[in-house]
């Protein structure tokens, strides 16, 4: 039996919060390895589920995190990150390999945490505009939420990926020269470091779960981030040369003002351990479902190496 001929739940489709929601209820009723965590609700009040797989695994687990969807206009990522939960699960499950690896080998004493939708408010707005704002749709559509492939930050027009603590001095000079100083579509960093409760929500899990590594999905341009500052872990370099070798990504380095406040770059810059940016496909934001299956095929075997590894 190989893999591709098992039935799947994660199939190409539009995404939002309640089709992560379905597809996380449904994965944990199929597949008993599977646990659903609250990781901390949306500034619009949304949970944001988490999905944990080996969740029994003892005596001390290594934890591994995946998170997608820190931006609106980037939900194919959540698919993506659904997709490979499933993946492993099912070959866990039926005891087979993914991209020829032994899953049930490879996941003994290992969690792998799934986290697909950081972002679930900005998600609503760049599906369907400012009226999915709840009490800021007044502001949203004022600022471009009704434009289609603008709107990449939170309800409050804070980017999630500009809102972490590292860098952020560099980061607000950057934001004076670009122009980026207040609340918007995308690149507004917020009023401080965390300020955004989806913020707090990934590093809250990080700071209790200690993970050895974490990724974050976003797209696009096939490309992979992996250090920042003087704290980069030497292990690092070659870990992303694995997963860009496997995927044909480049492995690079982001510029401007990706270059600071991210989520990987707090995580290096706090912890001193691995994290990668990694940027699915190829085109412009929102990615056509009609590419899913494409992109996740070309990325595949980094994913499950992304997890493993």
């Amino acid at each position: 039996m190989r893999i591709d001929s098992l039935p799947r739940l994660v199939q190409p489709q539009p995404v939002d919060y309640g089709v992560v929601r379905g597809l996380c209820t449904a994965l944990c009723g199929r597949y008993p390895c599977l646990q659903t965590v609250c990781a901390g609700s949306s500034l619009l009040g949304r949970e944001l589920p988490v999905l944990v797989l080996n969740a029994e695994a003892q005596p001390h687990p290594q934890r591994v995190l995946v998170a997608a969807a820190f931006h609106g206009q980037e939900w194919l990522t959540a698919l993506c990150a659904l997709r490979l939960c499933e993946e492993l699960c099912a070959s866990l499950t039926a005891d087979l390999t993914l991209c020829d690896i032994a899953v049930g080998r490879a996941l003994q004493g290992r969690q792998i945490w799934f986290f697909p939708l950081i972002n679930p408010d900005g998600v609503h707005i760049a599906r369907y505009g400012s009226a999915a704002a709840g009490e800021y749709a007044s502001f949203v559509a004022q600022t471009g939420g009704d434009t289609h492939g603008l709107w990449q930050a939170n309800a409050r027009g804070v980017d999630i990926n500009h809102n972490f603590n590292a860098g952020w001095a560099e980061m607000q000079a950057l934001a004076q020269k670009n122009g980026k100083t207040a609340a918007g579509p995308r690149q507004y960093s917020g009023p401080s470091p965390e300020s955004e409760p989806e913020t707090r929500a990934v590093t809250n899990l990080c700071r209790q779960w200690r993970f050895r590594h974490v990724v974050a999905l976003h797209s696009q341009g096939e490309e992979i981030y992996w250090s920042y500052g003087d704290r980069t872990p030497p292990q690092s370099r070659i870990m992303a040369q694995v997963l860009g070798a496997a995927s044909g990504y480049t492995v690079t380095h982001p510029e401007g003002m990706a270059s600071h406040g991210g989520f990987k770059d707090w995580f290096i810059a706090c912890y001193g351990r691995p994290g990668f940016t990694i940027e699915l496909g190829r085109g412009v934001n929102p990615l056509p479902i009609e590419d899913f299956e494409s992109i996740y095929e070309k990325a595949r075997e980094m994913l499950v190496l992304s997890a493993l590894l």
